[in-house]
């Protein structure tokens, strides 16, 4: 069976901007995931704003976010995850989506941390979260998360008074090391989170042993970083070509493959890979067309890249 590969995928991704194509998935549907908490459909495709988004962020021509943006809400998407740390990004992506007049169409997810030696002043606290509603031009904000887990106690006090105030939608914590997992555990059992922002990727798996069962059971959504591994696991596949069963989930590119990996287990809300290029926020968006894998088929899959020589 032919598989096609990523180049071959950006070649199909042109064309079609080439002739015109405002949104490539115009006949099919980005499957949605609800939020725990609320029942609210959020499509499971989204974009992060770390990594590469990053870094064109801080330069002069912003052109090619301004498109990575529109590709995302032309094709179905709205999740767009930030952070004040991430440079320019939120304030970016603020006045990209304001001027192109999709802010409402925008799931805003940023977060706070001021936190120095472990602990935040409230005053600094409010104070960021103040510029964040500057930046995205909200009255309302989406969701805010706790940022590494840094002063959880003054920082999601914060945040849950907001949210009280009809300020905040959402409210949650994130992490991107396994040695937080404990704490991240305990403030999970203990803390009203609507959501949990975590790492997993394919090779990358330690989130399913504990954190993401007890998201299931406490009814939190899960927001998923670096599924790419930032750029790990495309070197440790190469130039392989996709084996023939991924079209089992309709997988056609290594990137909707390892997407739909993540999809694949149950207490995932939305995954949201970072870039800065039209092309791949397309490849992104295409994992969240179609069937997934189930329980065996990831099992599979982990195993294949279990194989491969580490990135």
């Amino acid at each position: 069976m032919h598989t096609m590969t990523r180049r071959n995928w950006f070649m199909l991704a042109a064309s079609a901007s080439a002739l015109g194509a405002g949104n490539m998935y115009a006949q099919k549907r980005l499957l949605t995931r609800q939020v725990p908490s609320s029942g609210e459909a959020l499509p499971v495709i989204g974009l992060g704003s770390s990594a590469t988004f990053s870094q064109v962020a801080r330069s002069e021509d912003v052109a090619a976010l301004r498109d990575v943006m529109r590709t995302l809400v032309d094709n179905g998407g709205s999740v767009f995850d930030t952070a004040p740390s991430y440079g320019a990004s939120e304030e970016v992506a603020g006045r990209i989506a304001a001027e192109a007049g999709f802010t409402d169409k925008v799931f805003w997810a940023t977060k706070v941390n001021v936190a120095r030696q472990g602990k935040a002043e409230v005053a600094a606290v409010r104070a960021q979260i103040d510029t964040s509603f500057g930046r995205l031009k909200k009255p309302v904000m989406d969701l805010i998360q706790v940022h590494n887990l840094a002063d959880v106690p003054t920082q999601l006090g914060i945040l849950k008074e907001l949210k009280a105030a009809g300020r905040v939608r959402y409210i949650g914590v994130t992490t991107t090391s396994d040695q937080q997992y404990p704490q991240l555990i305990e403030i999970m059992k203990s803390e009203p989170l609507d959501f949990i922002g975590v790492d997993y990727a394919v090779d990358n798996r330690g989130v399913e042993t504990a954190v993401l069962p007890l998201a299931r059971d406490r009814k939190i959504g899960v927001l998923v970083y670096l599924p790419f591994g930032r750029s790990r696991l495309f070197r440790r596949v190469g130039d392989r070509p996709l084996p023939d069963w991924a079209a089992e989930f309709d997988a056609k590119t290594w990137a909707q493959f390892f997407l739909k990996f993540v999809l694949g287990h149950p207490a995932i809300t939305a995954v949201t890979p970072a870039t800065s290029q039209p092309k791949n926020m397309l490849d992104n968006l295409g994992a969240g067309i179609g069937r997934l894998p189930d329980e065996a088929m990831r099992k599979r899959m982990g195993e294949l890249v279990d194989a491969l020589p580490a990135g």
